[in-house]
């Protein structure tokens, strides 16, 4: 039987860091160590929501606030009106992934009941075009315990290592026999990949061989997208960490950033990393920056240290993103949420996820066929100059960048909330006429 809970009726969910109030390190302290380590882990429990903190009024800035209100919701409003009158599709979302949460939460903006991300049961609905979405999530959301009323389905899954892979193969044999008993029409999925690319594994589920997954959203720049059947969806921010949704406030927008750039996290020996420490550590760059290393890769953080991570990323004009696993991290969509430009080292990872032959614009795709206004770098050699520009910029200047980045943020979680949806219409609306 079905859990019992109310539903929820779609809309934005503004979560919760008080960003007017972060706290402000000044350049001449040097670098930050952060003790209960950062970036890389997100607590056990969700932090507490909270709004914005009211900010102090200034009469010679309340046009150009409202200006600025008024800019970040006509993406909102227009989508609102395009989402109006009768709905041809009713698809329900099984988030098993936390990857579902970016998509839910972050990029179509929905809200979830109850809040709480504890949780055994979650759920929310949405209505996007002509498709009404319904999203379902939690440890109480197994095969086989919860009734199916929907016809299409998009299961959202975890394939990055063998125990994953496991446990996603039992959610799509639990879809087949849904759909061979007819009791199921139509299925998506929607992908965490590995971050070499190797999902040979769920090859033989897709319906190009014979299989029942019509379409397939995978992350990381996987060769078999062809935008077709086979698409690229973005990684995002380590929702499993515990990292909210952010609303923009004037403060992250205006204020000073006392750091150049930040960088929180696992320094792997011989790594990139390593070259990009001995780099700001050599140019004394590291003193202007808000830097804090570790050895040993955490899953887990404080919510402390979530804190500090977040006023990193609030405080410092750039956020240097190299390399690990894969080039793609969750690093540059959470610089994204707070308006730090994303320093991102574009090259290619080991295993098989691009074909520079073929894709000229590997890795990072899908970012780059978006106009990602990031800065792109193929050796840490480059950080030095790229800082002492920055040390050239007026504040007016970082405003602009600030603002540019924040919108083209939030356009593209827009794009990719609404090809998604003419995606799974075109597919299964199509294949329901025929």
């Amino acid at each position: 039987m079905r859990p019992n809970s109310r539903d929820v009726t779609t809309g934005r969910r503004f979560a919760g860091v008080p960003l007017g109030s972060g706290r402000v390190f000044p350049r001449s302290h040097g670098a930050v160590s952060n003790p209960a380590g950062a970036s890389e882990g997100r607590g056990a429990s969700p932090p507490k929501q909270s709004t914005l903190g009211s900010e102090e009024w200034n009469p010679w800035e309340i046009d150009e606030r409202n200006e600025q209100e008024h800019r970040f919701k006509t993406s909102l409003q227009i989508l609102n009106k395009s989402t109006k009158g009768k709905t041809d599709l009713h698809v329900q979302i099984w988030g098993k992934a936390a990857i579902g949460l970016y998509l839910w939460e972050h990029i179509f903006e929905g809200l979830l009941d109850p809040p709480d991300g504890t949780a055994p049961w979650r759920e929310g609905n949405a209505v996007v075009g002509r498709t009404r979405y319904s999203f379902i999530t939690g440890p109480a959301v197994v095969p086989g315990y919860f009734s199916v009323d929907v016809n299409n389905v998009v299961l959202i899954l975890n394939g990055r290592e063998k125990a994953k892979i496991f446990y996603a193969t039992q959610w799509l044999l639990y879809a087949q026999n849904l759909i061979q008993t007819q009791k199921l029409q139509h299925l998506a999925v929607v992908l965490l990949g590995n971050e070499h690319c190797n999902n040979e594994w769920i090859n033989q589920f897709l319906k190009r061989n014979g299989g029942f997954v019509e379409l397939l959203f995978i992350i990381y720049d996987s060769p078999w997208i062809n935008d077709v059947d086979v698409f690229q969806w973005p990684l995002g921010v380590a929702t499993y960490r515990n990292f909210p949704a952010v609303e923009a406030s004037w403060s992250m927008l205006h204020n000073e950033r006392p750091y150049l750039c930040n960088f929180l996290g696992t320094i792997y020996e011989n790594s990139s990393r390593q070259a990009l420490m001995n780099i700001l550590t050599q140019d004394g760059n590291d003193k202007l920056c808000w830097v804090s290393a570790r050895e040993q890769w955490q899953p887990q953080e404080t919510n402390e240290s979530l804190k500090n991570y977040q006023d990193a990323l609030l405080q410092s004009d750039l956020t240097l993103c190299p390399a690990g696993v894969n080039t793609e991290c969750y690093r540059i969509y959470e610089a994204c949420s707070y308006g730090s430009v994303p320093v991102v080292e574009d090259v290619m990872t080991a295993g098989s996820c691009g074909n520079t032959s073929v894709h000229h614009n590997a890795p990072l795709q899908l970012l780059k066929s978006m106009d990602a206004p990031f800065i792109f770098i193929k050796n840490w050699k480059e950080l030095p100059a790229i800082l002492e520009k920055e040390k050239t910029i007026i504040l007016q200047e970082k405003i602009q960048r600030r603002k540019m980045l924040l919108h083209w943020y939030q356009h593209f979680k827009t794009e990719l909330k609404m090809r998604f949806t003419n995606i799974l219409e075109s597919s299964f609306l199509m294949n329901n006429k025929s």
